[in-house]
């Protein structure tokens, strides 16, 4: 199961870092006044990710399989490993932003003149792919320069609840089918009543006032010169989520748990 950990770890790590980096490719779009363009980036990035998840998600569901074959598997140990490759996955999107977004004005300008994604793949050359070293930027982060944002801390503090509860819906769903092995089929299936609290909060609190930050950049140039750090802000309590995730894989577990056996 070394192999399988491995590749799961490393899928995760995969699907966090390219959710977390679409706020750079926002960020280009802003800055080029091009968000249009840019969000039709963001649906590809999103592409990647849930391709990963596709390949992700049966082979951790092959852990809970291993484990009730073999009883003195550890499973809550591997999925708590699978976990942490999310914050891994967060803190490499964090250190890529800089340079991502240098990247990002590069491809939205070259979608411009492409006029379509595939036209814009089959015109790159390995000559422009050397060239990327070029757009490499060491990540400046200071506490300080989050100060005075305007961004509220009930705000932050859903981001880290949505984050976490994203991070351990599936997870939590397959560690309810090993511990009810009588209803694991149902309780495999339940990761949305873990995921539908996350997608409650982000439609009602998260997308909206993002959407009032992102549109007061737009059309202010000093809140525009801002937006950057507001979104490193935001990726930096995408992290915390994914570390607060440990915290809820067990209780969410047991939760699911508890309405698949006396609900459903």
């Amino acid at each position: 199961m070394t192999n399988t950990l491995i590749l799961v770890f490393i899928l995760t790590m995969i699907i966090h870092t390219a959710e977390t980096l679409s706020y750079s490719i926002r960020f280009a779009g802003v800055q080029v006044n091009k968000l249009a363009v840019a969000l039709s980036l963001v649906g590809i990035v999103v592409l990647v990710s849930r391709t990963a998840n596709l390949i992700q998600a049966p082979m951790t569901a092959k852990f809970v399989d291993f484990a009730k074959a073999e009883p003195t598997f550890d499973l809550e140990r591997y999925f708590r490993i699978s976990l942490f490759a999310s914050s891994i996955g967060t803190l490499i999107a964090i250190a890529l932003f800089p340079s991502f977004i240098n990247l990002s004005v590069r491809v939205i300008a070259r979608l411009e003149v492409a006029g379509s994604i595939p036209k814009l793949i089959s015109s790159v050359t390995v000559e422009q792919l050397k060239q990327t070293k070029k757009y490499l930027k060491k990540p400046k982060f200071k506490l300080s320069q989050f100060r005075y944002l305007g961004v509220s801390k009930r705000f932050l503090v859903i981001n880290i609840l949505v984050t976490a509860f994203y991070s351990v819906g599936v997870l939590s769903s397959l560690y309810a089918a090993h511990l009810l092995p009588e209803f694991a089929t149902t309780a495999s299936q339940a990761s949305g009543l873990i995921n539908g609290i996350a997608t409650i909060l982000l439609t009602i609190f998260i997308d909206p006032q993002l959407g009032l930050i992102t549109d007061k950049a737009l059309q202010d140039e000093s809140q525009r010169r801002q937006l950057g750090k507001i979104y490193a802000l935001l990726m930096t309590s995408r992290f915390l989520g994914t570390l607060l995730a440990q915290v809820f894989l067990i209780p969410s577990a047991h939760f699911i748990g508890w309405i698949v056996k006396w609900i459903f």
